[in-house]
C-alpha cells in the first residue's frame, strides 16, 4: 500500500493514523470476507484505512451527535482514495446498535469510546453483535497523543479509557498493545 500517496490526497493525519494502525490490523490477520463495522465514524480514518485493505465496513455515529468530533466529511475523503464504494454509513448509538446477535467478525472503535456515555452498555453491545472467535479492537491515545491533541486540536478533548475496566462481566480476553500515540486493546471473544 503506497502510504505517501495516500498521505498526498489525505493528508498527514492520515499517514500518521495509518502508522499506528497497521501492524495492529495486519496482526489480525482478518479475512477479506469478514463482516466488519467501525464504532465512530468521525473523519473516518478508520473505514478508510479498513476499506484501503480490501475490507467491507460498515460504519456510524449516532445522528443526534453534534459534537465537534462527529459529522466530519469522511465520504469526500473516501471518494479522493476510491474506496467509497466499500463504506456504508449507517447512524447508530454504541450503546443500542441496530444489529443483530452474532453478526460482525470484528468491530473498531478508533478514538471513540472516551466519548461514549455508557462504555459498559457499548461494550455489552459489541458482545452481543460480535460472532463467536470475534474481535474488538479498541483505539485510545495515550498521553502524549492526548497532550499533542489538547494542545493543537481540542483543548477540551476528555481523557482516554481503558476498556478493560468495563468488560468484567464479558466473556472477553484482552490483550494490550502500547503503540507510541495509542494504546490499542485487543477483545477477543
Amino acid at each position: 500500500m503506497d502510504v505517501e500517496r495516500f498521505r498526498d490526497l489525505l493528508g498527514n493525519e492520515f499517514a500518521f493514523i495509518f502508522n499506528e494502525m497497521n501492524p495492529v490490523v495486519q496482526k489480525l490477520k482478518l479475512e477479506k470476507t469478514a463482516k466488519i463495522l467501525d464504532i465512530g465514524t468521525g473523519t473516518g480514518w478508520m473505514a478508510i484505512y479498513l476499506a484501503l485493505n480490501k475490507y467491507r465496513v460498515i460504519t456510524g455515529e449516532p445522528e443526534s451527535d453534534e459534537s465537534e468530533y462527529a459529522k466530519q466529511d469522511w465520504l469526500e475523503s473516501a471518494r479522493k482514495v476510491k474506496v467509497d464504494h466499500m463504506i456504508t454509513y449507517t447512524p447508530f448509538n454504541a450503546e443500542d446498535m441496530p444489529f443483530e446477535d452474532s453478526s460482525f467478525d470484528a468491530i473498531f472503535i478508533l478514538g471513540t469510546l472516551h466519548h461514549v456515555d455508557d462504555k459498559e452498555a457499548a461494550l455489552k453491545e459489541c458482545n452481543r453483535i460480535l460472532r463467536l472467535n470475534g474481535i474488538v479492537c479498541v483505539f485510545e491515545p495515550n498521553s502524549d497523543a492526548l497532550k499533542f491533541i489538547r494542545d493543537n486540536k481540542f483543548p477540551t478533548h476528555p481523557d482516554a479509557v481503558d476498556p478493560r475496566l468495563y468488560i468484567k462481566e464479558l466473556p472477553f480476553l484482552s490483550e494490550l498493545i502500547e503503540l507510541p500515540f495509542y494504546n490499542a486493546y485487543l477483545l477477543r471473544k
